[in-house]
């Protein structure tokens, strides 16, 4: 689909998406060279060829816009008003031993906060979309945006219903030994109101907006990052009570993360955080 400069940035960023995903999917499965970043990550040529094809999109629509890819960092001037971030694979260590849980993810960040974000799943088909006020899944092959007759499109809908709490435990953890996410998943409160899941890709924060996820939480400095733009912006465009680690707003105090479909869970998760860093400190 050709996007031109007067059409919106929401759709713009499905479009990307989009693109991106479909380069995972028809990569999946192949041997794929690695290329190490060290500390025991890396990134695929899956990762590296849909970052292209998303640049591809982004620079035909928006040539004037600054980009920042996970793989081929930023673009642009450093103080530009509009910036794009794009995580093109989301679960590389999942995607490189054939376990289909990844994410696609392109936001917008126009003078700080995010406008226009999508994440897809290449294997679904699905894309979560937000414009800063609707949130949004789109399953068919139109836009995305409700503009489209080949569009099939719900309202997103945080619940909490699942109990299902996404950790995430990747390291590093930067608040430890005040707060350590393996923690987290021992603490009796835990374990009695919520299952945990590891997914290792930030679908799961798509997935909290959604309501398939009760919450998600991370430790970490996200502002700005290409991994969690699009997941935060989703959260709080379908209503999730989106907080900073220990409360406070995001991208502000110690970082990290906390995404609830309700303020009940999120309260619950929050007090055991907090009860957690008393012990650590």
């Amino acid at each position: 689909m050709t996007i031109t400069n007067g059409e919106s940035d929401a759709r713009l960023a499905v479009t990307a998406a989009r693109a991106g995903a479909a380069v995972v999917r028809d990569l999946y499965g192949g041997r794929l060279a690695r290329h190490e970043k060290g500390a025991g990550d890396f990134a695929t040529e899956a990762d590296l060829a849909a970052e292209r094809a998303i640049l591809d999109v982004l620079r035909a629509a928006r040539p004037d816009d600054a980009v920042t890819g996970e793989e081929s960092g930023p673009r642009g001037a450093a103080g530009a008003r509009r910036r794009w971030l794009v995580d093109p694979l989301c679960g590389t260590l999942n995607y490189a031993v054939r376990t289909r849980l990844v994410g696609v993810n392109v936001a917008l960040r126009v003078d700080g906060e995010t406008t226009a974000a999508a994440t897809a799943d290449p294997f679904t088909g699905e894309v979560f979309w937000a414009d800063g006020t609707r949130a949004r899944l789109s399953t068919g092959d139109g836009d995305g945006t409700g503009d489209g007759d080949s569009d099939d499109e719900e309202k997103l809908t945080p619940s909490a219903a699942s109990a299902l709490v996404d950790v995430n435990l990747d390291p590093p953890f930067p608040n430890a030994p005040v707060f350590q996410a393996p923690s987290l998943l021992a603490d009796p409160d835990f374990t009695e109101r919520f299952r945990p899941r590891v997914v290792s890709s930030t679908l799961a924060v798509a997935w909290v907006a959604a309501g398939r996820r009760a919450a998600y939480v991370t430790d970490g400095h996200l502002a700005d990052s290409v991994h969690f733009a699009a997941g935060i912006a989703l959260c709080r465009a379908a209503g999730c009570t989106v907080t900073g680690l220990y409360g406070e707003p995001v991208h502000t105090g110690r970082g990290g993360l906390i995404a609830a479909a309700d303020p009940g869970t999120h309260a619950a998760l929050l007090a055991m955080v907090r009860r957690q860093a008393q012990k650590g400190t």
